[in-house]
């Protein structure tokens, strides 16, 4: 009962010395809600950059290769610069013979755009994608039934087709009929559907996939190529592939007679050499983040801090006179700690649930918000929320800053004689 009434006592008192200094406890408890607040909310923000980056690099094999055709601006063995690279079935060939060493499966995509697809009476327009079997290693086609083009598809040219699932909803749900085994018609060429897959939100979520040298052959496109894809071995580093990318160069650059260092004749998209590049840049981003976020925490300690300073200061007189009554410096110390603990912890508390509150809202508003660059979509922003124990720590670290705070002063405080505190101004 003495215990409960000691501390209705103390918490009596408290209340007392708040509503006395409605300020200054606000000032404390602004500083204490926006260290928390803004740490909270800047972890979540670039977390969900991170977020997105790492999504999106394991979606596709980092160890690939795209070869995209470009304009020579160099002039080269008498040749003007100017001239448009067109990628063909010989790419493929010495891609597959030059850099065993380094490359493990080879592939390339042709595309034949506009093309109505229809079955029965139902029918949709959409590109047909002429593709090789690792296809979906290097992009986000995430098969949801049936199978992908496989090798004998490609040695036979066979008219086989996977459609995208949304494709086969309008083309097969009004008759309630499974794509699987069906046959599509286009341009009075029929194909059989082998599979389905997501949608992933790319740009080409509506392709429709065929075997590329079926393409090549039923549209009579040669040796065509629009763009080479491979993935790669033994190459662990950037120099490793820049030394890689140089000799590939080198060669394309012998068959297609362009300068082996005009680097727009050829765009070659390293994903390995982007993720390493990437991955730098998101480590960067964590440490900025980090660093930001403490140095706003440090501020809100260094006001709890000062606050509480100012706070013993005022109340100097006041513990002179508790002495005098015969209180003892333990009491006074402990009424100190107690306030400031109660104050930083209401306000952190606040701060940490506001923080909490907004990354939630950033998740629901902008999660997965994706960005189209014209030939894929990626997403640059996925989860922007904060681990709730490194929010539960950073607020009790400024709990911890405000008791210290009030502490060292307070001591200092009530360890002079009654006569000098009352003296004090």
């Amino acid at each position: 009962i003495n215990l409960n009434k000691i501390m209705f006592d103390i918490w009596q008192e408290i209340y007392g010395t708040i509503k006395r200094n409605k300020l200054r406890t606000f000032l404390t408890g602004f500083a204490v809600a926006w260290g928390i607040f803004m740490l909270i909310v800047l972890l979540g923000a670039g977390n969900g950059l991170i977020h997105a980056f790492e999504q999106s690099s394991s979606e596709r094999a980092l160890n690939s290769i795209k070869i995209f055709p470009g304009w020579t601006t160099k002039s080269y063995e008498g040749l003007k610069e100017g001239r448009r690279v067109k990628l063909d079935n010989k790419d493929l060939d010495i891609t597959k013979e030059q850099f065993q060493e380094n490359v493990i499966e080879v592939g390339a995509t042709l595309y034949q755009n506009s093309t109505n697809l229809n079955f029965g009476k139902e029918y949709v327009n959409l590109r047909l994608t002429g593709v090789f079997p690792n296809f979906p290693e290097v992009e986000t086609v995430k098969l949801s039934k049936g199978r992908f083009i496989n090798e004998i598809d490609i040695r036979q040219c066979r008219k086989v087709i996977v459609l995208n699932t949304k494709t086969a909803e309008i083309l097969f749900d009004k008759t309630h009929t499974e794509p699987i085994g069906q046959n599509v018609k286009t341009g009075g060429i029929i194909y059989q559907v082998v599979g389905l897959y997501k949608d992933q939100g790319d740009n080409s979520s509506s392709d429709a996939y065929i075997p590329f040298t079926t393409l090549q052959l039923i549209y009579n496109e040669g040796n065509k190529v629009n763009n080479i894809i491979f993935t790669t071995k033994n190459l662990k580093s950037i120099e490793d592939n820049k030394a890689f990318e140089t000799q590939y160069r080198k060669v394309l650059g012998a068959h297609h007679r362009f300068d082996p260092t005009d680097e727009s004749a050829i765009w070659i998209w390293n994903r390995f050499t982007n993720y390493l590049r990437n991955m730098g840049a998101m480590n960067m981003l964590r440490i900025a983040i980090w660093v930001i976020g403490i140095f706003t925490l440090l501020s809100g300690i260094v006001g709890v801090t000062n606050i509480m300073l100012i706070t013993v200061k005022e109340r100097t007189r006041e513990f002179g006179i508790r002495k005098a009554l015969g209180a003892k410096p333990r009491s006074i110390l402990w009424l100190i700690i107690v306030e400031s603990v109660a104050i930083t912890t209401f306000f952190g508390y606040i701060g940490m649930v506001s923080g909490i509150a907004v990354t939630e809202w950033m998740n629901s508003a902008f999660g997965n918000q994706q960005m189209d660059n014209g030939m894929w979509s990626e997403t640059v922003f996925s989860n922007p929320t904060v681990d709730l124990g490194i929010a539960i720590q950073a607020t009790l670290t400024l709990v911890i800053a405000g008791t210290l705070a009030g502490f060292f002063p307070a001591r200092k405080a009530v360890t002079i004689s009654p006569i000098e505190a009352l003296r004090a101004d």
